[in-house]
């Protein structure tokens, strides 16, 4: 068969352009995300109060505003630094599963465990009535909710990841690092802001430890604001912060069956098929916390494994940090951002103390 001339320029032009290399794309903006965790790392170690992730985030924020890198994050690392955000992320919940063993979880009692789950649901729900109320989309009300009510920026990142959304959706990018933001610096100022509380409150050491681990978002930020309590708050503030973090799998389960009911039958993700009810990483933390419950892992792996674990989310939340536009946050709902993130602070915070209360 002898093609014409105009079916020999259209065959041309259907010809797709050969593929890049595998991975070639991403290497640019691993590099600077690698570049970041060590200097997030240098910023904890000068200053211990500042959590390397917290750290992570906000050199995330500054690169993408700083002159003579911003073009470099918004160009030839942006593909590395969404993958980073994403899939580092999903790695880093994995490992987060081998903090947790159901020995713990037992060994706390059921009434902290009602009372754990009781916060988890009452910050759950009650930010997501929260931010609709004041205008925010669903979606973003969702991703707050499950940071405050869960453990902070890695439950964001694994809810954003069965929203059933198509890769490089700016919007939705932009409302995942807005959570993760406006989570971290809560949690942060948790750190300076609840030890103050803890005479006026009238709490002994282990009600001090229960409210922080009820009521801090972040496992470091918990580590963080119970230790000053001492030793006894701090691995009571630990064991229950880990009971929220458990919570993480059913919640990821409800959020991707509410989907599915919403589609009603119809395809929710960008890729045209409906998520797994529990994805592969909330699988493989299970899995984590199961391989943690035998006791077969000692205490060298277990360290390495968490520090694994810390610099991988520093890699992903650098990399969610780097997408955040301040004007074009400021613009899209700045303060009813930061009233939603006010408003969930007292919502967790109360709901934790009225929980120590019943249940101490």
């Amino acid at each position: 068969m002898v093609l014409t001339d105009p079916e020999r320029r259209m065959s041309v032009r259907r010809t797709p352009p050969p593929a890049a290399p595998r991975g070639e794309g991403v290497v640019p903006g691993l590099a600077l995300a690698a570049i970041g965790v060590a200097a997030a790392f240098g910023v904890h170690a000068l200053v211990p109060a500042v959590p390397m992730l917290t750290a992570a985030v906000v050199l995330g924020v500054v690169a993408a505003h700083l002159p003579g890198v911003a073009p470099l994050v918004r160009g030839v690392a942006r593909p590395g630094l969404s993958m980073a955000g994403k899939r580092l992320m999903r790695l880093g919940i994995v490992l987060l599963g081998l903090k947790l063993s159901l020995g713990d979880v037992a060994g706390l009692g059921w009434q902290a465990l009602v009372m754990a789950v009781g916060v988890v649901l009452v910050t759950f729900f009650g930010t997501q009535w929260l931010g609709r109320g004041i205008g925010l989309s669903n979606d973003l009300s969702l991703l707050v909710a499950t940071g405050y009510s869960i453990c902070g920026a890695s439950a964001i990142g694994a809810v954003s990841g069965v929203l059933g959304k198509d890769k490089g959706d700016e919007r939705h990018e932009a409302e995942v690092a807005s959570s993760v933001a406006l989570v971290t610096l809560c949690g942060t100022l948790a750190i300076a802001v609840l030890p103050l509380l803890k005479a006026p409150l009238g709490l002994d050491a282990t009600e001090f430890g229960r409210w922080v681990g009820a009521g801090v978002h972040d496992v470091g930020q918990v580590v963080a604001t119970a230790q000053i309590a001492g030793p006894q708050a701090l691995t009571e503030g630990v064991l229950v912060k880990l009971i929220r973090v458990a919570m993480l799998a059913p919640l990821v389960a409800g959020v991707t069956l509410s989907r599915r009911r919403k589609s009603a039958g119809h395809p929710v993700d960008g890729d045209g098929r409906r998520p797994a009810l529990l994805p592969l990483f909330v699988v493989g933390f299970l899995a984590m916390v199961v391989l943690r419950s035998t006791g077969r892992l000692g205490s060298g792996v277990l360290d390495a494994a968490d520090t694994v674990q810390e610099l991988l989310l520093a890699a992903a939340l650098l990399g969610l940090g780097s997408t955040v536009h301040l004007p074009t946050l400021a613009r899209s709902g700045g303060p009813r951002m930061a009233l939603l993130g006010l408003g969930s602070w007292l919502v967790v915070a109360a709901a934790a103390y009225a929980g120590v209360v019943l249940t101490t």
